[in-house]
Formats: structure tokens, sequence, C-alpha cells
């Protein structure tokens, strides 16, 4: 009689117990569209996309990312991400996974490895090493800082570098610093989940890529005045 009584007093601690534990880290999404927004250049005027999903407990998520943009009825780049994260410090993670470029042709398909995360002063940070094949590799550099005006008005510099280890002439990329983008965007938050913006956006390829653009007699830089929106639910 008395094991019977502690191994029913054991059960319901374990299955209290298992049942606080998955309170305190439940299972959680997120869907972010950080920007969908509309661009006029001098080298086109493109509709501009990128979004994030995730879902997930506290340290590991399942992330899919999709960036691309979208001109005169075709789309011109478009990328995919699959990754899995792993919370690895405070406002740090780390990211492994897949990434398939569809746009432009041909197709490249990476192993990607990311570190994310907030740096001091609340700067956020995203820095990517893709290997593909053929021994092919990049590296790629995104910042961001939100300026707060008032609780609504919030300014947004940001940056993003392209490096390339080989020439892929077939995409009319160049080995070293391939791009710079530096962006500013100035958004008003309706709510936390909905804020529309305008801004301006500068573009500007560097040494063989650049060749490769002059040939096909195109700009080596551009700027760009953007309208877009901002959400997450």
């Amino acid at each position: 009689m008395k094991k019977t009584i502690l191994l029913g007093m054991c059960l319901t601690f374990s299955t209290g117990a298992s049942w606080a534990a998955t309170q305190d880290d439940p299972i959680l999404f997120k869907v972010m569209i950080d920007q969908l927004e509309y661009r006029d250049g001098d080298d086109g005027d493109p509709w501009v996309w990128e979004a994030d999903v995730w879902v997930g407990r506290d340290l590991h998520k399942l992330w899919i990312k999709t960036e691309g943009e979208h001109v005169d009825s075709e789309t011109e780049e478009a990328e995919g991400q699959l990754l899995y994260s792993r919370a690895i410090a405070p406002y740090w993670d780390v990211q492994a996974g897949w990434r398939h470029e569809s746009r432009p042709r041909p197709n490249r398909d990476w192993f990607a490895l990311s570190l994310k995360g907030l740096a001091p002063y609340f700067f956020e940070i995203d820095a990517s090493l893709f290997v593909g094949e053929e021994g092919r590799s990049a590296l790629r550099l995104q910042g961001e800082y939100e300026l707060m005006f008032t609780q609504r008005l919030v300014l947004v510099p940001e940056i993003e570098l392209n490096l390339f280890g080989k020439d892929d002439p077939e995409r009319g990329i160049g080995s070293g610093l391939s791009d710079i983008e530096l962006g500013l965007r100035l958004r008003y938050e309706f709510r936390r989940e909905f804020a529309p913006y305008i801004g301006v956006n500068w573009e500007k390829v560097f040494g063989d890529t650049a060749d490769f653009v002059r040939e096909e007699g195109a700009s080596t830089s551009d700027v760009q005045f953007v309208v877009g929106i901002r959400a997450w639910f």
C-alpha cells in the first residue's frame, strides 16, 4: 500500500513538472514582413520583398527566409533559406541550413551558416557565410539600427555587403566585394504590427561585378526612392 501511494505521488509530480515546463517554454511562431516596397530608380522600378517565418521554442527554432525583386512583370532575383536556429547567448542565435537562389538563372544552392543578434547599443547584426558547389563561397553582412523619434515614428538606417570567393560569369558576379546597399527608411507605426514607411536606397557594385554590369550596358550605381510597409503577426 505504501509503495502504491509513493508511486502515485511520483507520477503526479512528474506529470505536473512536465506540464509546467511546457507552459514555461511553449511553441511560438512569428511571421515578419520586414520589407514590402516599391522602388523608384534610374535602372527600373522594382517591387522588393524580404520576409521571415519562424516557429519553435525559446532555444530552438526553425526559420524560413525569403527575399527577392520583381521588375516589369518578371522576377529578377529570388532566394529562400531553410535554417535551424539555436540560441547561444542572450540576444544571439547561430543558424545553419540551406539557401536556394532560383533567380537569376542558373539556380544556385548553398550551405548557410549565420550569426544573428543584437550588438551593443542594440545594433541588429546578421552575418552569413555560404558555401556552394564547385568551390563557390560568399559572405553577406547586414546591419541596422532603430532610432526612435517618438513611440511611433522610427528612423532605420541599414547596410548590406556581399562578397564572393570566385567569379561566377553565368550570373554576372565577380570575386571580392561585389555590391553594397545603404538604406534609410522612416516608418510610422500605427500599431506595432503594421507600419508604412518611406525612404531612400543606394546600391553600388564593385570590381569584376561592375565590369559584368557595364558589359550589359547598365549603371554600376543607383539611387532609389522607396515606399512600403512593414508588418508582423
